[in-house]
């Protein structure tokens, strides 16, 4: 059975196309720079790229399951492409933005609610992962003061998040690929604790062996830093989210035991694992 991984070199992608590897799963990577490195060595690459939807047919072909990430802009051409394939399953890395109240005002959500909208429309069985805060968005905002100053500047140090590790997102879609029960299915999934920025720093300065220094800045200050390295529209849900953590207290969640049979990761095992990129 063969399945075809959109996106093996991201965060996401690249765990679900190990954890199937694992299990001895007939694998299909796909790229639009298929000779580019960063694929592990013997996998079969094709070139595809959905917003071309005239790369999608051989890249599909044969194939049984598909792990796909959200991209609106050719979602109708996947679709199409897929269902004449014979396509049996899709999961989805969508978002939980799509489950908040505004939903209907965020333009994330809605990138990813028109995605998933196409595939409940479909003739695809799929299944949706709704993550919450991925934990890997630390590294867009941290990463390089971290570097190059062990300084992290942040307007609201006391709000509360509940970070999601990019294996679990993996896991579950692992399980939901190869385990029966899972089509026709949406988990949301939200990190297993409640931290805050300044536990979130603690946990990474224990992981790297380094004091990192937390100083307040402004509302604005933080919005000219982020855009250093994020889309403004990646700027503008980032600040309302930490916003709202501050009276708040952010969702948490037993899913990734529920689906998977083992636990969360810990944000603490997340620092650990990414050591390296804040050294």
């Amino acid at each position: 059975m063969v399945t075809v991984v959109f996106g093996a070199r991201g965060n996401v992608g690249r765990h679900v196309a190990a954890g199937l590897r694992s299990m001895g799963e007939q694998l299909r990577l796909t790229s639009r720079t298929p000779d580019a490195a960063g694929l592990p060595a013997g996998s079969q690459v094709v070139e595809a790229d959905l917003e071309s939807p005239e790369t999608l047919p051989a890249a599909l072909e044969g194939a049984q399951r598909v792990f796909l990430y959200a991209k609106p802009e050719g979602i109708d051409g996947f679709v199409a492409a897929a269902e004449a394939a014979g396509v049996q399953h899709v999961v989805l890395l969508s978002s939980g933005s799509v489950v908040h109240p505004g939903a209907p005002r965020n333009p994330i959500a809605q990138a990813h609610l028109a995605v998933e909208s196409a595939l409940e429309k479909s003739a695809l069985a799929w299944t949706f992962i709704r993550p919450g805060m991925f934990a890997t968005n630390t590294l867009w905002w941290w990463q390089k003061s971290i570097r190059d100053q062990g300084l992290v500047r942040v307007p609201y140090p006391d709000t509360r998040t509940a970070p999601v590790h990019e294996k679990d997102m993996a896991a579950i879609a692992v399980t939901a690929m190869t385990q029966p029960g899972h089509h026709h299915r949406a988990y949301t999934v939200w990190g297993p604790e409640s931290l805050s920025i300044r536990q979130l720093l603690q946990h990474i300065s224990v992981a790297i062996g380094r004091e990192i220094t937390l100083e307040v800045i402004s509302d604005d200050q933080a919005r000219t830093e982020l855009a250093n390295t994020m889309p403004s529209i990646g700027v503008d849900a980032v600040l309302a989210a930490w916003r709202a953590g501050t009276t708040t207290s952010p969702q948490v969640s037993t899913i990734v035991a529920d689906v998977t049979g083992r636990p969360a990761h810990t944000f603490a095992q997340w620092a650990q694992d990414h050591a390296s990129d804040f050294r």
